[in-house]
This record gives C-alpha cells, structure tokens and sequence, in this order.
C-alpha cells in the first residue's frame, strides 16, 4: 500500500538551534535540587553520584551521563522514540515506524500519568537531569532534542541493547508498507547470510558460589558483550536505600547490569520465544476491515502515524496506515496474509521492575521482583551475601497450546492460539544453588547452566527454550568443571581464557583435506605446518590464530552450506563435511588476501586485531594509517569468552573491534562487596578527556581496576567533587 505524502516543510538550521524555552522556576527548581546531589569522579572519572532521595540520584545520574556523552544519551532516545530518520533521512523511517505502532507519543505520555508517584518522581528527575545540563551547557548543541520529557522512558524500559522490538525486521515493514508483497526468498536467504556473518550477540554470566571459592564468598562474574561504548560505568547512591554499582545504558536511570552490597545481577540475552506473529485473515465490510477470530468479525483498529524525515536542508512528512488486532498491530506479510506481532509491552511495569532490581538487598526480594515478569529479553544469573547463586531462564514466557508451532507464525483465526497469560517464574526456567557449585549462561541452552544439576528438558514445554549450545558455552562448561579455589583474579583469568573451541572442530578438516595434495605451494604447506602445531588459542603473537580467523570468517561468507544449518551445527559440517576442495580452495584464498593485504600470510593475530578510537562519533571511522593498539582476544563466534568482534564494511585491510566486552566486572559477596573492573577504551566520549582512552591499554592487557564501592574508598580516589551545575 502507498502512503500518502502529505507536506515538506522547510527549516533552516532546525537541528543546531534550541528553540525550547526554559521557565525562571524551572531552573530555580533545578538549582535547588542540585543542592542535594554530590557528584565525585574517581581517578578513572566514574561518577559516583550521591543524593537525599532516589529522584536526586536520578537527576545527578542523567547529568553526568549527559557530561561524559551527552550525544548518545541523545541518540538512544532519538531512536527509541521512533525520530531517527529526522536526523538520518528517509531509510530510518521504518525504524521510527516500527517505534510508532507499538506506542505513540499520546500513548507513551499516557502511561507516565499512569505510572505511580514514586516512578513518576525518577522519570521527572530523569528529564530534568538531561535538561538542567543543557540549560548550563548551552554551546552544546543537540543534533534534535531539545528538551526531554518525563515520557520518554516508557519508550526504553528495560535496557537491553535494542531489545525485543529489535527482533523486528524493518525490511519486512517496509515491504509491506509499500507494497503488500511477501520478501521474496532470494531476499530472505540473503537476510540469513548477512545474520551468519553478523559478531554473535549475547553476553557471559557466571556465579560461583562460596563452596568453590578461596574465602567462602559468592562471586559473579559480569560479562555483557554489546557494541563499545553503548554502557557507562556508575555508582549512585541515595539515602532512600539505593546503592547500585555497573553498567548504565546511556539515557537510562537505573544500573541494568551490576550490584549492590548485597545482591548482582548479570542479563544475558535469553532468545526464547517471547514474540509470535499471528495471520489474520480479513474481511472488507462497507468500507471496514475485519479479521476472523473463532466465529466472530472483529474490527480492524486503524490509525494514522505521521513520521517526519530529512531530505537535504529541508523536513518532510509521510503519513502511514497503522493497522492493529488483538494480538498486536500489523507488521508483515506471511503466505499472503497480513500478519500481527505480539510481544511483551507494559513500559511503566519494565520500568517499575528494572529500578526495583538494583535496590533488593537478598535472594527474597530479588525473587519477588521477578514476579513482576517484565525482563522479557534477557535472562540472570544472580549471586548475593547471603550465600545464594541462582539462574532465571528468561521472566516474561507467555503460556502458549503445544499444539501449534510457535516457531512459525499461527493462524489467528483460531483462540486457541492466543497466548493463555504468563508462566509463573515457579514454572520457568530456574536454578537456585545447584549442587556442583556454579551456573553459566553464554547465551546458550538452559539445560547446561549446571550441567546435570541443572533444569531437566523434559520438565519443560519446547517453546520454553531454545536447546541449542554454543562455542562459548561449551568453553564456559570445560573451564568450570571439577574447578575449585576462586578469587577475583582466577575468575579475571578464566574469563579470558585463550582456547577457542570452534577451532579444535574446524581447523583439522583442513589440514586432513591438505594431507591430499601432492604437491602444495611453499606458502601453503608451511602455513598448514603452522596450525597443524596450534594448540587452538589465542594471543597477540599467534599467525595460526590470524590464518584460523580469516579462514573461519571467509567460509561462513563463501561456503556452500546445508539449508538451515548455523551455528555450531555449520562449523562443525565445515570442519569435517563439507567437500575438501572446498575447503583447500577457501584456505589458498586467505592465504592470497593476507599476502596482497600485509605483504606476508604469517602475520601475528595482534598485527591485525586492533583497538582504535579516533573520536567521540557513535558509528566510529577506522584508519590504518593511524595509532591503534594490538588486541589478542577473538570473536566470540570462535568459542571466546572474552569477546572481540569487528565490523568488516570500513575500507581498512586491519580488523577493528566495535563490540563484545565492553564493560565487565566480577564482584566478590561477603561482609564487605568487593569488585574489579575495566571499559573498553574509557568513559568519557570526549577526545579531550583523559578518560577518553585511559583504560585501552589495561583493558587489552587484562588488567582491571579495583572498584570504590564504599565512600571512604571513593574519597581516597576522587579527582573531583561538585554538584550539577558547578564544575568547572
């Protein structure tokens, strides 16, 4: 269906000019808060942020935010509001449409009045944090917000990088939006490609209980992979009870990965079936639509999104149709037939539940806060003071008829494949102190968190979980197993463990289908006699780990591979089943691409595998020409628990990392909480602070700081003290 173009409407210089206004007793009630907040850099330029109510927390957690990286706070909202493409033109569109059929403003802003008063006070701080720095910065200039509203939260509740609705194709809204056709298959092999080649998301979490450690304290290890950058480090603390130490995705107001004295908490994205799509077939009635359900018409809800868009100089408007059913609005064709999503969206309860996590104080209360059943994307492993680990597979699983395959979308014609509520956390997936002592999840199946201490497959409905494992989860499971003796530093250690198991299942098929030639090249023999000698791990000096990864990466991208295999399943056949001329072929082309790229094929992994950040820009530009540091970590796709994955669309023969660990932590319970910590590259987006790059360096050499929880500890470290508004 083509939508209308309704009007362009022409501004100049619209986004470098602030055109909200801003009241005398906006900013005197500003002022006045800022008295109660305390904002002290450490020695690494983490803010520890100290207020008399949890709103003054808040207030004092979204200005320092906005000092060390004002743009991504920005840019979080500007998408999660459904407005990028007023910044990035015409493509973002279905993006910001995608945004807008699940909550429009009038509806966001509706659930802020009908948040309770204690959330409303945090989302109030929250907009008044943001905008309190503007006012007192005002050469900072935003690239569209000018001001932010206390609504604006509902639109990023839960803290995920993306979250469910990024499960979403825009592709597939956009086809039928424009037209009503199904993507063709070419299309969808295509999107398939481009996933398989995609750096795996996901993150680690480990905990360890007392048992197995050297004080007899609980230990968490805290192990997001994200793209860089996309978290900051904090503290916040207030005197209404809140504590809470880690990682903040930007513009957001409450720690999501991290802990407090008592209890931590690590998500890992959990990929169960919490989205369904449902056919609906309709029915045109005197100008009305209806779909089938049961044995009734029901009336199609139609509206009108009217997103606005960048085109040179000037603004434009496009006017979408937004249909909805019962089940969720329409976001695709599936077998001709207009298909609805449905997926998890309460924001003031993921809102409620993401600020309520960071306060609990045991297992308790940390359980009863699940119960809210809003943490739909991820999964957490938990650990606490009280002597408690414990793993919660996904929280929001709706109950769904195992008759019908959910893996597809069902037909929405028939009740009977509606969701029938939501699983309780009793009936979810859980582990709590299982008796070998530890839980991991590596984005992988639940059913190995504790190995045969752990959940039982057939206890479960199929949709309840994926059982599929991963490299990284088969690494977690070796390194853990029959292991005792734990401190922080072993577990710094284990989470960088160089083997990568991905290869131990590639590599010897081709050196197997090498021992068939009769008369290799030079190059290609010795290069061969290289791996063949490889213990399959990695590190800076490593050639075998360079021929390894552009081995890996090149077959994924080139090799003929079974339908529907991906994954471990894939490596595997290219390993050991795939034909071995195949396999030769691929090799001497990598051979070749090093050899045009760097002059040589046996280069060391740390001569190619670089860190490098030039400037503060979100979508970093890379240069060969220019300083960059040698990393020896690898692709979480190869089995790495320390994860390092590259983009490869940036002109450069050297690899760059964009994403894997960015944040990490490991956090030791007992009397007292003690932690360690590193950033990738820093956390300030300045090039003009120290603290732009100043943890680079210790991050690339496993050497992490020690975390100042307690305010004593963070006085003795504190480069600066000030409240919003004040520093110089």
């Amino acid at each position: 269906m083509k939508y209308q173009l309704l009007s362009i409407l022409c501004f100049v210089g619209m986004v470098s000019c602030k055109t909200e206004t801003t009241t005398d007793s906006e900013v005197s009630q500003w002022q006045a808060q800022a008295e109660n907040i305390s904002i002290i850099r450490d020695d690494f330029g983490v803010p520890h942020i100290y207020g008399k109510t949890d709103a003054d927390a808040v207030f004092g957690l979204l200005y320092a935010q906005c000092e060390d990286d004002f743009y991504r706070v920005e840019q979080n909202y500007i998408w999660a509001t459904g407005r990028l493409a007023e910044v990035e033109g015409k493509e973002a569109l279905y993006s910001d449409l995608r945004a807008k059929l699940f909550m429009t403003e009038e509806e966001a802003k509706a659930n802020y009045e009908e948040s309770p008063e204690w959330l409303k006070k945090l989302c109030n701080a929250f907009a008044d944090g943001i905008n309190y720095y503007l006012y007192t910065h005002p050469e900072v200039e935003p690239k569209l917000l000018t001001r932010f509203e206390p609504w604006m939260p509902m639109y990023f509740s839960e803290g995920s990088i993306g979250g469910d609705i990024e499960r979403i194709s825009t592709e597939e809204i956009k086809v039928f939006y424009e037209s009503s056709m199904e993507i063709p298959e070419v299309e969808e092999l295509e999107m398939n490609k481009k996933e398989a080649m995609a750096e795996p998301q996901g993150s680690n979490g480990i905990a360890i209980s007392g048992a197995l450690t050297q004080s007899g304290n609980p230990l968490l290890l805290i192990n997001p992979h994200t793209s860089f950058y996309f978290r900051g480090e904090v503290h916040v603390v207030s005197e209404e009870g809140l504590d809470a130490y880690g990682a903040v995705t930007w513009g957001q107001f409450f720690v999501y990965q991290g802990f407090n004295e008592k209890t931590g908490w690590m998500h890992t994205s959990t990929y169960t079936d919490v989205l369904d799509e449902f056919k609906e077939t309709l029915v045109r009635m005197n100008d009305q639509l209806f779909y089938q359900y049961g044995e009734e018409l029901r009336p199609v809800k139609t509206s009108e999104i009217i997103l606005k868009y960048k085109e040179g100089d000037g603004i434009k408007e496009k006017s979408f149709p937004a249909y909805h059913t019962h089940h969720g609005p329409i976001t695709h064709m599936e077998d001709g037939l207009w298909t609805a999503t449905a997926m998890m969206w309460e924001p003031v309860k993921a809102l409620e539940q993401s600020y309520i996590r960071t306060k609990q104080i045991g297992y308790q209360g940390f359980r009863k806060m699940m119960d809210i059943r809003t943490n739909s994307s991820n999964n957490t492993v938990y650990a606490d003071a009280e002597g408690n680990i414990a793993y919660f597979h996904g929280n929001f699983i709706p109950k769904r008829d195992t008759r019908f395959d959910y893996t597809k979308p069902v037909d929405g014609r028939n009740p009977k494949t509606d969701w029938q509520g939501l699983h309780t956390v009793d009936e979810n997936i859980l582990v709590l102190n299982p008796a070998n002592g530890w839980i991991q999840n590596c984005n992988s199946t639940p059913y190995t968190a504790a190995l045969e201490h752990g959940p039982k497959r057939e206890n479960y409905p199929k949709y309840m979980s994926l059982d599929r494992e991963n490299f990284r989860g088969v690494h977690a499971i070796g390194l853990l197993k029959d292991r005792k003796g734990y401190t922080l530093d072993s577990l710094i250690k284990l989470a960088h463990d160089p083997y990568l198991p991905a290869f131990e299942a590639l590599i010897p098929g081709l050196i197997e289908a090498s021992d068939g030639i009769t008369r290799p090249t030079e190059a290609f023999a010795s290069a061969i006699n290289v791996l063949r000698e490889w213990d399959y791990t990695t590190s800076k000096e490593s050639v075998a780990m360079t021929l390894a990864h552009y081995y890996g990466t090149l077959y994924l991208e080139q090799g003929n591979r079974p339908n529907g295999l991906g994954g471990m399943e894939l490596i595997n056949y290219f390993g050991s089943s795939s034909p071995k001329g195949e396999r030769i072929s691929i090799f001497t082309a990598v051979l070749d691409r090093l050899t045009t790229d760097f002059g040589i094929w046996n280069i060391p992994w740390g001569e190619v595998n670089r860190y490098q950040r030039l400037n503060g820009d979100i979508y970093q530009a890379f240069d060969d020409d220019k300083p960059s540091i040698p990393i020896g970590f690898a692709s979480g796709r190869w089995g790495a628990l320390a994860a390092y994955g590259a983009r490869y669309d940036n002109n450069t023969k050297k690899i760059y990392g964009t994403r894997g660990n960015s944040f990490v932590a490991v956090v030791e319970f007992g009397d007292t909480v003690k932690a360690k910590s590193i950033l990738a590259g820093g956390q300030s987006g300045d090039p003009n602070s120290p603290h732009f790059g100043d943890q680079a360096l210790p991050y690339a050499n496993v050497e992490w700081k020690d975390v100042a929880y307690y305010k004593e500890d963070v006085l003795k470290r504190a480069k600066e003290t000030y409240k919003p508004g004040s520093r110089e």
